[in-house]
């Protein structure tokens, strides 16, 4: 089996891979790679064609809609939209409004550039409240604050561009080529047993308090990634995985100085967070799930959702 995280940016030098195959009774994490520039997306991820599955592709980035949207859109099954976004009847779906008065159901995406710009315009436009804007999977929990709206396309820590490029370049074509989408198409552990490969959605964040990380630190700074190596390799040890000397190199330097350094820690801190999930982790997604989808690894216990 493998297991692969892709951490995603809209820039392609800021896309890294890591990859856990199995051995034995665990698993080893070789390498942490650059997003191939070439190929036909498997190729592109570190993979060949023809590689054998199961094959479990987690995404960081957010793979459903919410579900007002939906409702307003008359979307009643992501995986269909998603096949059908960009064509007939969606031609303008992946532009980005630039203005208020260009956002629709059809131009969900807003804002191309900063400037007066703001959530409630977007709401707006697309005819719903602005809480609503929200996918469940998306706002805060007990570990971790709320994640950005998936149309909102602007600030560090917006989602919908990623969405955008990894929808159009990685999703939809892998999907076309008969990849499953979890938790669309069903429960993970029958995909995985049925299908060649698999993809879900993850966010790195939400992995962060499993391994042990505490408040206060951030992972732009090398210092603060570096702080971490003792809880990443303890964690890596107790799922089971053998870091590489490379990865574990990384690990200990703090993924290095440059700026790229925060996408390799996530890169490998989500494929953690996903084999704690094959280790038995909740993996359970809400059953009225059809548009909105699920975060791999997050507890289907709403109680999370009053906070």
């Amino acid at each position: 089996m493998i297991i692969l995280h892709a951490d995603w940016g809209t820039d392609p030098r800021k896309r890294w891979i890591a990859t856990a195959r199995s051995a034995g009774d665990g698993w080893a994490i070789a390498s942490i790679a650059p997003w191939g520039r070439e190929g036909t997306p498997l190729e592109r991820l570190g993979l060949r064609d023809d590689e054998p599955g199961p094959i479990l592709i987690g995404l960081d980035f957010p793979i459903g809609l919410p579900r007002a949207y939906a409702e307003r859109a008359g979307i009643t099954s992501f995986r269909d939209a998603l096949l059908a976004f960009g064509g007939p009847g969606w031609e303008t779906f992946y532009e980005v409004a630039r203005a208020p008065g260009e956002i629709s159901p059809g131009r969900p995406f807003y804002p191309h550039r900063p400037g007066g710009t703001r959530r409630q315009q977007l709401a707006d436009g697309l005819g719903i409240p602005l809480d609503a804007l929200w996918r469940d999977c998306e706002r805060a929990t007990p570990t971790r604050p709320a994640a950005c709206p998936l149309s909102w396309t602007l600030g560090a820590n917006q989602a919908g561009k990623g969405a955008i490029a990894g929808w159009q370049e990685l999703v939809a074509p892998l999907v076309r080529d008969g990849a499953a989408l979890w938790p669309f198409d069903g429960d993970l552990v029958d995909l995985l047993a049925t299908r060649r490969i698999t993809i879900a959605e993850t966010y790195p964040a939400q992995y962060y308090a499993a391994l042990g990380f505490g408040r206060g630190w951030s992972k732009r700074r090398q210092a603060d990634r570096r702080d971490h190596a003792v809880a990443i390799e303890v964690g890596a040890a107790a799922l089971g995985a053998e870091l590489g000397a490379s990865v574990r190199s990384a690990v200990r330097d703090g993924f290095g100085p440059t700026s790229g350094g925060e996408d390799t820690f996530d890169a490998l801190v989500g494929l953690l967070g996903m084999l704690g999930v094959a280790a038995g982790r909740d993996a359970a997604a809400p059953q009225l799930s059809t548009v909105e989808g699920w975060i791999l690894g997050l507890s289907n216990d709403r109680d999370w959702r009053r906070i």
